[in-house]
């Protein structure tokens, strides 16, 4: 029996106007927050429903990277980050004896304008994120409510003229005995963690690849200032494999793993976690203890993350373990990547069926993140003496080397240039002129579609109708002056890659470039067919799916 009809139908008749929002997001998490903020700022009416009735109080994830905080960024955020977080200059691999096996360097500023690794205290964040969104006027925050139901809306009406017509239904429970609430969207998106409501209520299954472990998280604000060199360390020893990472300005965090034959229980006490801190020299005297709590770490994914007009994002969509610190940050991609998506697809710029190449655009780097995070936890997570001593003897051989933060995949399919070879790949950002001094470019030129040159090639007029197109998609065209390009980051990349022109899309992934300046007529051009192509391409069958 399918989706629709095992659900009891509450709602019909025509949905118009006010009683229609463009979006409805579950969870109010940083992945719905930025979701929320992003589509606001385009100015889509958005309903975020949160069950609990505030922000988590306590830390949870502690890492973002460049490009997550240039996500941030285009939430308007970026003058309060360096605040709550810090650089995290280094990450050593170290094994019982003391000795580097792997030392991962952090440029100062990475590729997109901020510092490779971030270190942050999740409540601050979170704090920001949801205010961000509120300050919004088509957005609206409500938090204590429950989802319990969702359903197709008749749209006889039309109401926004989608080719794919229709909406959902939401039935949310307010609490406190009260009778459910109604509310009707365009679209949902379920950001609602690892056991979301949207994605049980949809149907939907999950891959597990049956990889977990457990580990205590022991988070303490410091007492007493102190420098720890490098800022993050993984002890690779088989007593008991730890890490020990910034938490934020202030703060550290401690993770030990459960042992085998070690009960939860006995692992999971407030007088073990100190136990565990002594030999770091961390005592109640210096530090307060703000959370201990046993986690499972996992990697599985969603099998589907669009069914119909119902999509998954964050840890809805998919969960990995923390070795790579990049759990919080997919999730942030997948906000990224869905908000324009759904920004075309809701102004008219592109079919529905575009909605599809987000899963399409969003699950090879998830994937390879995964992949990722379990290879570091093979090697962390080693408990057996002899395996660690060849472990050991293995890596030694390479310390000593900074090695970079492995690159993560791009965008390989879905709404990029064919054949292009910088398709995908993500784009710089540099420091220009502002009214007040050196500025990301983003915070003067704004966040959209960017077609981006250096004054040494800049592209040439664009014909009327192409230029008239292009604004419409919201795009704009932006020449970095040499003087302007404070720090080279344009010249270099432009020189490097031996292109004149490049097209940005609002992630800040390349639909493509151009070696020659008058190619941009052809690149736009080429995003046109594509935008038609991907997003008028009959959506896949999703048996038993929602609307």
């Amino acid at each position: 029996m399918g989706f629709i009809d095992r659900l009891i139908r509450v709602w019909s008749g025509a949905v118009t106007g006010q009683d229609l929002y463009d979006v409805a997001v579950v969870g109010c998490g940083p992945v719905g927050g930025v979701l929320a903020t992003l589509l606001g700022r385009q100015g889509h009416r958005v309903l975020v429903v949160e069950r609990h009735a505030a922000p988590y109080p306590l830390p949870r994830a502690v890492h973002f990277d460049h490009e997550v905080a240039r996500i941030l960024q285009a939430c308007g955020l970026g003058a309060e980050l360096p605040a709550i977080s810090e650089p995290g200059s280094e990450y050593e691999w170290r094994n019982g004896a003391g000795q580097v096996l792997l030392r991962f360097g952090g440029r100062p500023v990475g590729p997109s304008g901020w510092p490779d690794a971030n270190m942050f205290w999740q409540p601050a964040l979170e704090r920001l994120i949801e205010q961000a969104a509120r300050d919004r006027p088509t957005v609206e925050v409500r938090r204590g409510v429950r989802l319990v139901g969702l359903d197709q809306v008749d749209d006889a009406e039309g109401a926004r003229g989608d080719a794919a017509g229709g909406a959902v239904g939401l039935t949310v429970d307010p609490g406190d005995g009260r009778a459910p609430e109604r509310h009707t969207a365009r679209y949902v998106v379920g950001c609602d963690g690892a056991n979301s409501t949207v994605r049980d209520l949809v149907g939907g299954t999950v891959t597990d690849l049956g990889y977990f472990f457990d580990w205590l998280i022991v988070d303490v604000e410091m007492r007493v200032p102190r420098v720890f060199d490098p800022v993050n360390i993984q002890v690779c020893e088989p007593r008991r494999p730890t890490t020990m990472v910034s938490g934020g300005p202030g703060r550290r965090r401690w993770e030990f793993m459960r042992l085998p034959g070690e009960s939860i229980a006995d692992l999971d006490d407030e007088s073990r976690a100190w136990e565990l801190l002594a030999p770091w020299d961390v005592t109640p005297a210096d530090a307060v203890l703000e959370r201990h709590a046993v986690y499972r770490f996992q990697a599985r994914w969603a099998d589907r993350w669009r069914t119909g007009n119902v999509l998954l994002a964050g840890d809805a969509a998919h969960q990995m373990p923390p070795f790579a610190g990049q759990g919080m940050c997919s999730g942030l991609r997948d906000a990224a990547n869905l908000a324009w998506k759904l920004d075309l697809v809701l102004s008219g710029h592109a079919g529905p069926a575009l909605l599809d190449a987000y899963e399409l655009e969003r699950r090879d780097n998830v994937r390879a993140v995964i992949d990722l995070s379990m290879a570091l936890g093979r090697v962390i997570c080693v408990t057996d003496p002899d395996e660690a001593a060849a472990r050991d003897a293995a890596m030694a051989g390479g310390a000593g080397q900074a090695e970079a933060p492995p690159p993560l995949p791009g965008v390989t399919a879905g709404v990029v240039r064919d054949g292009d070879p910088l398709a995908g790949r993500l784009f710089v950002q540099g420091r220009v002129p502002g009214p007040g001094g050196p500025a990301l470019l983003d915070d003067l030129a704004g966040v959209g579609w960017r077609l981006v040159a250096t004054a040494a090639t800049p592209p040439q007029p664009l014909p009327v109708a192409v230029g008239a197109w292009f604004r419409d998609l919201g795009g704009e065209i932006v020449v970095v002056a040499a003087a302007d390009d404070l720090d080279g980051t344009y010249a270099e990349w432009f020189a490097a890659h031996g292109v004149a022109v490049a097209l940005q899309r609002p992630d800040f992934h390349l639909f493509g470039a151009s070696a020659d300046a008058a190619g941009a007529p052809a690149l736009l051009a080429d995003l046109r067919a594509t935008l038609d192509r991907v997003g008028l391409a009959a959506a896949p069958a999703t048996p038993g799916g929602p609307p």
